[in-house]
């Protein structure tokens, strides 16, 4: 999360601009609390330009909790539902959309061993399908879709977590649009999603409350005790962005860090990238060394010097950066310069 942002709600974390209390020990029906509430959601609006007819919910139970939330609000038992398998993230939403839908998984990259995306085009979705699901960026693998899937009137639901407000990102072409917060929205506890209103009609009656979005909608997101602290945090980091020069900013300093990191790595004859070009993601950079070996002297080393969760995921090994939107390009040139360092002791 930003430093700014960090410092904001310290400031304001034993009494929130005068009432006498924190975030934390507000009623979340409270004027303070419902202020905050509205605020956010009318930020979050204004920077992703999000239009009327969608609906926006902060919601609980993180990105995995809206795996089975989708197919419940919309489709019925056993209907068919698309899916596009790109890694880690997708196989699970797959592996829940299983539960409930008829799930037609339209294209895996397997044989790519989840390097890639699916070519633009070279899968068609039937128009019978209940929706068609990916997701946009895989944290683990680091790919990332450069184009939103055309399914014609099939309504497109994407989990948009860990590239959320990194970059414009046009809001009518999805029905569904869902995110954790953990990645650049704030810290984990809260999910939000922006659904088309028409959507909210398609949900089977025996959905759970929780996990109902249009019983949600018509709560405002408190049909129960929302993570009001969480919720609150997100509207400081929504504030911080738009401060920053909102999300075409966002955009130009992630590609900023991304072709600084990328650039270093292919200039590198002691580093490599497992992901085809047009599917590096701006926001989860994987690299290699040449020998497995030297994977936990780099991360030790790193650490030392003061650069910190760069072990890639335990399911596939090596290293990996996460460049969010509140790591500066700084941290990336830090990190650059630590590469070349560890190059020319171990080359």
């Amino acid at each position: 999360m930003p430093l700014e942002v960090l410092e904001r709600a310290q400031s304001e974390l034993t009494d929130w601009r005068g009432s006498g209390m924190s975030v934390m020990e507000m009623s979340h029906r409270s004027p303070e609390f419902v202020s905050i509430a509205a605020e956010a959601e009318r930020r979050l609006r204004a920077l992703l330009e999000v239009p009327d007819d969608y609906a926006v919910l902060f919601l609980q139970g993180g990105a995995t909790g809206q795996f089975s939330a989708v197919p419940l609000n919309l489709a019925a038992p056993g209907a068919p539902a698309a899916y596009l398998n790109t890694g880690s993230w997708s196989k699970k939403a797959i592996a829940e959309g299983r539960k409930y839908v008829d799930v037609q998984v339209l294209a895996d990259e397997k044989q790519s061993n989840y390097a890639t995306v699916p070519a633009e085009g070279s899968f068609e979705v039937p128009q019978d399908a209940s929706y068609l699901h990916y997701t946009l960026n895989e944290t683990i693998g680091g790919v990332e879709f450069p184009y939103v899937p055309d399914a014609g009137s099939v309504p497109v639901v994407t989990d948009a977590s860990s590239t959320i407000l990194s970059r414009p990102l046009d809001v009518s072409r999805f029905g569904v649009i869902y995110a954790g917060a953990q990645k650049n929205l704030g810290p984990a506890g809260l999910c939000v999603v922006v659904v088309r209103r028409d959507l909210l009609e398609q949900a089977r009656p025996d959905v759970p409350a929780a996990l109902d979005w249009k019983a949600m909608a018509e709560a405002d997101s408190m049909l129960n005790t929302p993570p009001t602290l969480a919720w609150y945090l997100v509207g400081l980091v929504l504030e911080w962005v738009e401060e920053q020069g909102g999300v075409q900013e966002m955009a130009r300093r992630n590609q900023a860090k991304a072709d600084l990191l990328y650039g270093a790595i292919e200039a590198s004859s002691f580093y490599s990238n497992p992901v085809q070009p047009a599917a590096r993601s701006w926001m989860n950079v994987p690299f290699l060394v040449p020998d497995s070996s030297l994977e936990k002297p780099f991360v030790a080393a790193a650490a030392e010097a003061g650069l910190s969760g760069l072990a890639g995921h335990r399911s596939v090994g090596g290293m990996r950066a996460s460049i969010y939107n509140a790591m500066p390009i700084e941290g990336v040139r830090a990190l650059v310069d630590f590469m070349t360092d560890f190059e020319q002791q171990n080359g």
